[in-house]
């Protein structure tokens, strides 16, 4: 009988830690994803930023053709 109470400490004391490890972890994210949502990535950039995309006058089969070629 002892033993049965034992292991019963044990099991209890494993899911103790257990759900406080989950709950810890599952606030932790919340926490960041509340951090990250109020950032506003479309924001226009500062200081000295510069456009790298320009679009050129090419052919759809060129822009197919470098697709295809370097996987794009």
């Amino acid at each position: 009988m002892t033993r049965f109470f034992h292991l019963l400490k044990d099991t209890v004391k494993i899911f103790i830690i257990f759900t406080g490890c989950t709950l810890l972890f599952y606030f932790g994210l919340r926490m960041m994803n509340e951090e990250y949502d109020q950032i506003h990535r479309y924001d226009q950039p500062e200081g000295k930023a510069v456009k790298v995309f320009q679009w050129e006058d090419e052919r759809l089969i060129d822009r197919l053709s470098i697709f295809f070629r370097l996987g794009e």
